[in-house]
């Protein structure tokens, strides 16, 4: 990627050590130069007008799925890095749910020569705990870690609880994370949506909560003992908030993450649309208010999209037939600031933490709490008071799937520069 030498985006409300502030920044061959409020003498640059937009970190998902190698007719490496700069992403990490899934480093290059061709981003792979996700042997992970973000068999959980504690003493001797997937496939009896009132009054199998707070409950136990780092993917229920919340209490390594979705919606939300199926699927009113709470306090780390693209004809079977799965990358800002912060219940800095500076920190990235001089230019340029209509076909990404179409959100992602770069620009 070819580095812009010099650019500086004027009147922008950047995020300082001190809070937030109108000034200049000058970006120098991937670099912050200089922050300054007022405009370089000579400059020969390209000039931004951000004329009030908020300057921030740009984000990081912990979690998303770009279908490549294996399913690129639902979503490849460069429609999902499209996708991720429209969103104010810079860095992803894509998981392992894949053909063939990266759980050699034979499986892997396939999917590392893709990155290096196509993405316009960083992106991470998450590496599988065990052997084509089967939950039965176990990966080598001193080869594989070097190269991965974690290690994760997300879209299954770990079934065995004895191979899963062999996996956390492997994992932990690497210092990588793993990401788990918790879903206890004993207890799913066929369900694929809640299993509420929306599922009892409309004739629907359910999925109880149990089947994803008892293997929580499990894994948690499980890093007590073996000191494994453990981030709990998409977190739904309340009584799985609760259970990070104690473990945080009792200063086990274990974080997590939530989606846009669940802080949004609650089960009477629903329609009969394949655009409301996803895994875990959209809980209660009580999970939901649960959530809020936890994402408000801290005990919720991060949010991730679990961006999970489908063809049309897969997501358009409604509840009972459609694939799992809902894409959310381009959403995602916007989505919890209309949610959480312009409805009042928390403040921007809280989201700019989940969605920027925690995930780089689980990831063990250099952190960027705020804008600063020598620190890399990764940003997102964001009109926090514009508001838009969700339309599905403007989408950069391949999937149309998302329950807030036709919604309005407030938040417009107007520039994503990664490495000095502006990667996506509607200015």
């Amino acid at each position: 990627m070819k580095t812009i030498p010099s650019i500086c985006i004027t009147s922008a409300n950047v995020l300082t050590e001190k809070g937030f502030k109108i000034c200049n920044v000058i970006i120098e061959k991937g670099k912050i130069a200089e922050i300054t409020e007022s405009f370089p003498k000579q400059f020969n640059g390209l000039t931004i007008k951000a004329d009030g937009c908020i300057l921030i970190p740009s984000f990081v998902d912990m979690h998303v799925h770009l279908r490549e190698p294996g399913f690129s007719y639902k979503e490849t490496i460069a429609t999902g890095s499209e996708a991720a700069a429209a969103g104010g992403f810079t860095t992803v990490c894509t998981m392992p749910n894949l053909n063939p899934a990266p759980d050699s480093l034979e499986n892997l290059k396939i999917q590392l020569d893709i990155i290096d061709k196509d993405a316009r981003i960083n992106m991470v792979p998450f590496a599988t705990i065990t052997k084509g996700r089967n939950g039965n042997e176990l990966v080598d992970y001193q080869k594989l870690a070097p190269f991965v973000a974690g290690f994760s068999d997300d879209g299954t959980g770990v079934q065995s609880e004895s191979i899963m504690r062999k996996a956390m003493e492997g994992i932990s001797k690497t210092g990588k994370i793993l990401s788990a997937h918790c879903e206890v496939e004993s207890l799913l009896n066929g369900g694929y949506i809640h299993d509420g009132e929306y599922a009892r009054n409309n004739h629907h199998k359910g999925i109880n909560s149990e089947s994803e707070w008892k293997e929580v409950e499990r894994d948690i136990q499980l890093s007590q003992k073996t000191v494994c780092r453990l981030h709990i993917c998409h977190i739904s229920t309340k009584e799985t908030v609760d259970l990070v919340r104690k473990a945080k209490q009792k200063g086990l390594k274990v974080t997590c993450e939530t989606g846009p979705h669940y802080l949004t919606f609650n089960d009477s939300d629903l329609q009969e649309e394949g655009r409301f199926k996803m895994n875990p699927p959209i809980r209660s009113i009580e999970d939901r208010e649960a959530l809020r709470e936890g994402l408000i306090d801290g005990t919720i780390d991060v949010i991730a999209t679990d961006h999970a693209p489908h063809s049309e004809e897969e997501k358009s079977k409604g509840l009972e037939k459609s694939a799992m799965g809902v894409v959310g990358l381009e959403t995602a800002f916007a989505a919890v600031y209309t949610t959480m912060v312009a409805s009042g219940l928390m403040p921007l800095q809280r989201l700019i933490e989940a969605m920027a500076i925690t995930p780089r920190q689980i990831l063990g990235m250099k952190e960027m709490p705020y804008i600063q001089p020598g620190m890399d230019a990764d940003l997102v340029l964001i009109d926090i008071n514009e508001k838009y209509r969700v339309n599905p076909q403007e989408f950069k990404t391949m999937g149309r799937a998302t329950p807030y179409e036709g919604m309005t959100l407030q938040g417009k992602i107007k520039m994503t520069i990664y490495n000095g770069n502006p990667v996506y620009n509607t200015l």
